[in-house]
């Protein structure tokens, strides 16, 4: 789990620190923004050739012989796959555009909201309880946000632009981490009513097929947009060399998808709640090092709104932390 976390924390700000290298040295694609955070699927694809245990399943669900929990139909998992993977190629054309508007810091605040948005699906789609922890997050998370919107002014927009560049980019940021954060829920409503189970090879199976969905799609507003003629004339202007504008990509690719092996692999040993609580912590970490890297402006707002989201951030895990220990203590008494 340990090794999950690391993947997920600094997978996330590495992938975000180089997607916003890519827009100041030259980058303008939306459409390739948004595809290498899916693209690189293919390097999980040797995981099938390795033999598995059999194992028991992960989670609690059910996995009797009994009718209900039959095998899904190819049909029921095909739509499923192309549902989840049409809103995750939607997510991250509209983290692209949001992360081309806005500087880093401010980008990585915004999608502190996906805790919140968590929140508020799992309350309708997982039954998630709002405890006392939960609404004092959702508070310092929503003034986290509203003091960005109130900060934003064409000083503080990276592309040179306007105030109406800053809201696009705060209004997609904001689109982006309500739909990472309904797909998580929806997924774990699909591992508890349609495949009853998280073994591993289940798990593997759901990413892969959802950025293969993904990616055609990314692919087919890349060509349909007319994105791709450009991306010759992109390259050779890239202010850091032809080698840097791809290796940067290819990287991104990579560290993305380490980044999605952190969530999974957390969805393995934990639970998709979980999993989601530790990507969003791992978001304080990016602002700081694009102060450092890229010279945003931590001003007194921005400061202000950094310290309610890490005490948001804080105020959710520990929540986790005391649902983890209610969940032992019962599992306990019932093995006893």
């Amino acid at each position: 789990m340990a090794i999950c976390t690391v993947f997920v924390i600094a997978g996330q700000s590495a992938a975000t620190l180089l997607a916003r290298l890519y827009y100041d040295k030259g980058g303008k694609s939306k459409w390739l923004g948004a595809l290498v955070q899916l693209a690189g699927f293919p390097i999980l694809l040797p995981y099938y050739f390795f033999p598995t245990k059999t194992t028991n399943p992960t989670t609690n669900i059910s996995t009797s012989t009994t009718p209900e929990s039959k095998e899904p139909s190819t049909l029921i998992l095909a739509s499923i796959y192309v549902s989840l993977g049409l809103l995750i190629a939607l997510g991250s054309f509209l983290y692209s555009v949001g992360l081309s508007y806005l500087p880093v810091s401010t980008y990585s605040l915004i999608c502190a909201s996906q805790l919140a948005f968590n929140a508020l699906f799992s309350f309708f789609l997982n039954s998630q309880k709002f405890t006392l922890y939960i609404v004092n997050a959702l508070v310092l998370l929503t003034i986290s946000s509203t003091l960005l919107v109130l900060h934003g002014d064409s000083t503080d927009d990276p592309s040179g632009g306007s105030k109406a560049k800053y809201a696009i980019g705060f209004i997609c940021t904001l689109g982006a981490s309500a739909e990472y954060s309904l797909t998580l829920s929806l997924s774990q409503l699909v591992f508890r009513k349609v495949l009853r189970r998280e073994t591993f090879r289940v798990v593997m199976d759901m990413i892969v097929y959802q950025s293969l969905v993904a990616t055609c799609a990314i692919l087919v507003g890349l060509f349909g947009s007319g994105e791709w003629k450009g991306l010759r004339n992109e390259m050779e202007g890239y202010e850091l060399g032809k080698v840097s504008y791809v290796m940067n990509l290819i990287w991104s690719a990579i560290i993305w998808q380490l980044f999605d092996v952190g969530m999974v692999g957390l969805v393995f040993e934990a639970s998709s709640l979980f999993s989601n609580a530790i990507n969003v912590v791992g978001l304080p970490v990016v602002p700081v090092v694009a102060v450092i890297f890229f010279h945003d402006k931590m001003d007194g707002i921005k400061a202000m709104a950094l310290v309610l989201a890490i005490w948001g951030f804080v105020s959710y895990v520990y929540q986790h932390y005391l649902d983890d220990q209610k969940s032992k203590i019962e599992n306990k008494n019932g093995n006893s």
